[in-house]
């Protein structure tokens, strides 16, 4: 998995890669690939300048740095070919060429790019859902995805500076954790490192430069530490291997961000690995080292009895070394090292026998829980809530009475872990034990606690509140599946009920009549069979109501302007005059009290809203919305420090909400919104006068001025101004450029 350079356009370097390995490739077969992918992407760029071929070459080596089967490799070859070069290939000529399992890999890897789907974000999610949907059935998608973007984060340095945000946030909100979820630690280190490095440039140089002065003052003492310990094996006639490292940036970072804590309170920085043959001989070391060195309390935990749900095994323990300098000893055996560097790409073979599948199937069976769709109702919210809950947070392990172990989220309550171990468990509870003692249904179990459920043949399901207590995705669509399939009459009701509430919001009172042509227009726009499957869909929580409010708006609006349109037709002349001379006064006045905002949030139209002064949004700029506590929606750029913290923090998840802007022709031509200039400039005389005089010239106001002087002479320059949109930004940004003395200008951030 290191870092291979310089950039190659051939397939040498490949082929040696696949030599050393010792397996039997199909060398015939990988060539062709390489030669239909070259001459496929032939006259194709990537950002770098580099011929972009060169591309798939590193992803295939980087594959085959993880030894899989030679349709991995073509896949890798070719992965980029359907999507990239759709006017010269398809999917049935792939197949054709070098087999259905390689067209499916290729498939499995191609983005959702012939869905009309408006929403970005949507398309998005769509593609990561087709994503998992292909690894559940060939795990191997995944593992040459995860390649794919540990080169393309390698080679992030090309693409513009919002867009190595977007994919380092992206890298580090799903593919991190799913390389972590498939216990490929290698990748995944990797991953989150590169990932920090741009989306906290200044926080990864500041622990960066920490490890490094604190590794520079003990450089010793891991050398040290495994004398000693090499020694002690030794005399107990031990065969082992031995590994000191330090611990990563971001294991640093993360830690001292999630846990508040200085660089110098970080236990675990130094680490001593012990490989040893069999699972004795990891207890009899672990002895060993406890003999040796004063243990910390609370330290540790026996992943071999009791695996991670990535199958990871090993012991880990912290103890205090010399000078009260502590570090962490982790003992595994070959097998369990081999499988924590490349998790279950160290234990995929070629199908070689059903056994094999179906163990490798078992594995994988958290990833078909996640992508069930109760018949396509579950909106892109929510599947990325479920993403998000299932594979991205840590786990607890509790026990059931008959010590059989569950793994459930942290935060998972006693809910989810009757749904866990069996959906008429849950169906049945009426209520549950920990350790022996009754507790509330919202109870949330700890590591190593005994969890009962407590049933009832007498029991009537499920209660809808349970859908605001459960975790996890599991125990949220088993729950609605009962509502779906019990209690259709019911939630029939309630879906008419929320719906018909929204469309009493409407300017006009509709008849019942027009209120369900839309709502049949709607349902059938939406997929469903009749309004009564889209009110049951509403009714048992299957759909949020914003995802079709928009929908049902659009269709009144539509009906509106139809009748508008037959009436007309009827009218006489003077009546059409009379009525455009009403219309004509009603726009004068509503143009005189327009709000301004321009903001739609959560598919609503004239919500109370205020732009976050951390951010500044713009007409132009991605946003989304945060409910205040004081006042109303707080608007955000979606790419604004505080949005990505306040993300990662599960009791604020609930509060970010969509948001976009109005259509342009909708929007004022005199609306001005506020927004943050830094300049970065040469420190002389009449700088600052040039800037405030290039900007009266462009008839733009300063709202606010600051300046900062830098250590190496020059100044920085921080004003507020105001602006209409993204593109009236950037044409002020070009204005200033030109300037003497101007070394970079950057949109900031208020702190």
């Amino acid at each position: 998995m290191a870092m291979l350079s310089p950039v190659h356009t051939d397939i040498t370097r490949l082929l040696a890669l696949l030599e050393a390995t010792g397996k039997s490739y199909q060398i015939e077969k990988i060539q062709r690939a390489f030669e239909y992918a070259n001459a496929l992407h032939e006259g194709q760029m990537r950002a770098s300048g580099e011929a972009y071929i060169s591309h798939p070459i590193a992803v295939a080596e980087i594959v085959a740095g993880l030894e899989l089967d030679t349709d991995s490799i073509c896949a890798a070859l070719l992965h980029d070919t359907v999507e990239d070069c759709s006017e010269k290939t398809n999917l049935k000529e792939i197949e054709k060429k070098f087999g259905s399992d390689v067209a499916l890999l290729v498939d499995g890897l191609t983005k959702i790019v012939t869905l009309q789907i408006d929403d970005k974000e949507e398309a998005h999610i769509e593609s990561l859902r087709k994503m998992l949907l292909a690894m559940s059935h060939d795990v191997r998608v995944i593992f040459i995805k995860l390649c794919d973007r540990v080169h393309n984060m390698r080679t992030l340095d090309a693409k513009p500076e919002g867009k190595r945000r977007l994919t380092a946030l992206e890298t580090m909100q799903v593919y991190a954790p799913l390389a972590h979820r498939l216990g490929m630690q290698k990748i995944k280190h990797e991953l989150e490192n590169l990932s920090l490095s741009y989306l906290d440039p200044i926080g990864y140089k500041e622990v960066k430069d920490d490890i490094e002065k604190k590794y520079g003052q003990n450089v010793d003492f891991i050398e040290d530490i495994r004398k000693m310990v090499s020694d002690k094996l030794t005399a107990n006639h031990i065969p082992f291997t031995l590994e000191g490292r330090i611990k990563s940036v971001y294991s640093v970072y993360r830690k001292m961000y999630n846990q508040n804590k200085s660089f110098d309170e970080i236990y675990d920085f130094y680490a001593l690995r012990i490989i040893v043959d069999n699972e004795l001989e990891c207890y009899t070391s672990l002895g060993i080292i406890h003999e040796m060195f004063n243990s910390i309390p609370g330290r540790f935990k026996d992943y071999i009895s009791t695996p991670k749900p990535n199958m990871y095994r090993s012991l880990h323990t912290t103890v205090i070394g010399q000078n009260g300098i502590p570090f962490e000893v982790q003992i595994r055996t070959r097998e369990m090292h081999h499988f924590a560097e490349y998790g279950m790409a160290a234990h995929w073979k070629y199908k070689t026998g059903s056994s094999s599948k179906e163990e490798m199937d078992k594995k994988l069976e958290w990833i078909a829980r996640l992508i069930e769709t109760e018949d396509g109702t579950r909106d892109p919210d929510e599947f990325l809530h479920a993403f998000k809950t299932d594979i991205f947070h840590d786990e607890v392990f509790v026990f059931t009475p008959k010590g059989d172990v569950v793994s459930l989220p942290q935060g998972a309550t006693v809910i989810d872990f009757a749904y866990a171990i069996h959906t008429a468990v849950g169906n049945k509870m009426t209520g549950a034990k920990i350790n022996g003692m009754i507790v509330p249904i919202d109870s949330v179990p700890q590591n190593g606690e005994i969890v009962e459920v407590i049933t009832s043949s007498s029991s009537k399901g499920p209660s809808r509140d349970w859908l605001n207590i459960v975790k996890t995705s599991e125990a949220r669509n088993k729950i609605r599946q009962w509502f779906k399939k019990e209690t259709r009459v019911e939630n029939i009701a309630a879906g008419k009920a929320i719906i018909d509430a929204e469309m009493k919001k409407y300017a006009r009172t509709l008849t019942e009549a027009e209120r369900q042509e839309i709502v049949d227009s709607v349902a059938q726009k939406t997929g469903y069979m009749s309004s009564d499957d889209l009110y049951n869909t509403v009714g048992y929580g299957g759909i949020s109501l914003s995802k079709i409010a928009i929908k049902l708006h659009d269709e009144y609006k539509r009906q509106m302007r139809a009748q508008q349109i037959e009436q007309r037709r009827t009218m006489s002349d003077e009546q059409v005059l009379e009525e455009s001379q009403n219309a004509a006064s009603a726009n004068a006045k509503n143009k005189r009290v327009r709000s301004g905002s321009g903001i739609v949030v959560d598919g609503q139209y004239g919500c109370t809203v205020k732009f976050a002064k951390c951010c500044n949004p713009l007409p132009g700029d991605s946003v989304i919305g945060f409910i205040t506590k004081g006042f109303g929606i707080s608007i955000h750029k979606r790419d604004c420090p505080n949005v990505e913290r306040g993300l990662l923090k599960e009791d604020e998840a609930d509060r970010w909400v969509s948001a976009y802007w109005e259509k342009e022709s909708t929007q004022s031509s005199k609306d001005f919104y506020e927004a943050l200039l830094q300049l970065h400039m040469e420190d002389r005389i009449g700088m600052l006068a040039c800037v405030t005089s290039a900007l009266a010239e462009m008839r733009v106001s300063i709202l606010s001025i600051g300046c900062t002087n830098c250590s190496d002479g020059t100044v920085i320059i921080s004003m507020k101004v105001t602006c209409k949109n993204t593109d009236h930004y950037q044409s002020i940004v070009a204005s200033l450029k030109n300037l003497d003395g101007v070394i970079d200008i950057t949109r900031g951030f208020s702190s």
